[in-house]
């Protein structure tokens, strides 16, 4: 699958290189191994640093406009009336993978997990994507089983291609 020639892209200690679908010059976005939603992703600083406090302002404003740009392409595919935008800033808060990260998840009205609940999952094991991104170390939740390499290559792809259009159509950010 072409996704970045020549660069590994690591999330953590983790290569997430071909579940990557948008590289800006300091962010990468990608797909989720558990995604608590359909178009649940993650947005991530390249540089791994722990704590959003440890982030450049160049990095802090380009990941928080990238968070925007895919919101406007999720928006679209997932017909999301709303987001849950949540970051887990250090192991106390949640961060189940010491390296700044951005939940971003379509919400409809009338979703599962309606009020609190997405809240609850990002907090609990559901939640832990260190422990789901290492394997055989999966949660028993029945109904979010971790998907195969291939499935989430194939959305990545999917989400490539439709974030170029919304670019190419000349959408805000």
């Amino acid at each position: 699958m072409p996704t970045f020639p020549g660069r590994a892209i690591t999330f953590g200690t983790f290569n997430v290189t071909s579940q990557v679908f948008h590289l800006t010059p300091h962010s990468f976005a990608l797909v989720n191994l558990k995604p608590l939603l359909p178009g649940h992703i993650l947005v991530c600083p390249l540089r791994v640093q722990r704590r959003l406090s440890d982030l450049t302002r160049d990095e802090v404003s380009d990941l928080f406009n990238t968070v925007a740009r895919i919101q406007r392409t999720l928006k679209r595919l997932y017909k999301a009336d709303a987001f849950n935008v949540a970051v887990q800033d250090g192991e106390a808060a949640g961060q189940s993978v010491p390296h700044v990260h951005c939940h971003v998840i379509p919400r409809k009205v009338g979703d599962p997990g309606g009020g609190d609940k997405v809240h609850e999952w990002l907090e609990g094991d559901e939640g832990n994507v260190g422990k789901h991104q290492t394997e055989g170390q999966w949660t028993k939740d029945e109904d979010r089983k971790p998907r195969g390499k291939e499935e989430m290559e194939r959305e990545a792809k999917w989400l490539r291609e439709e974030v170029a259009k919304d670019e190419e159509s000349g959408g805000r950010l």
